[in-house]
């Protein structure tokens, strides 16, 4: 009986950690990307330029885009097609737009 307890206490801290390490990554990920990717026009914290038209990413606005609309802004430019987005044609991989829609929603908290 404490073997099969010993088990499932093991089982469940493996589980816990499985879960919390990659979302950890995630968010060193998401945040290094961020800075590379999108910081020097949406600025470091996402409250955006508008001298040069850069719209905020923690606007009300910005947070009524589904996650959807903003992974297609980011891969795709989204509904307007802007070029300085694109970045499924600059390299970036699906996960790594993911893994930016993820951090974005960080900082829109």
């Amino acid at each position: 009986m404490n073997s099969k307890k010993l088990i499932l206490v093991i089982f469940a801290v493996a589980l816990a950690l499985f879960l919390m390490v990659p979302n950890l990554s995630w968010a060193e990920d998401g945040a290094a990307l961020y800075k590379t990717k999108c910081a020097a026009c949406h600025g470091p914290d996402g409250a955006g330029k508008p001298a040069i038209k850069a719209p905020s990413l923690i606007s009300p606005e910005a947070k009524k885009l589904t996650d959807a609309e903003l992974t297609d802004a980011i891969a795709n430019g989204g509904k307007e097609q802007k070029p300085t987005h694109a970045f499924a044609k600059k390299g970036l991989s699906p996960e790594q737009v993911t893994t930016l829609v993820a951090y974005i929603r960080t900082i829109q908290k």
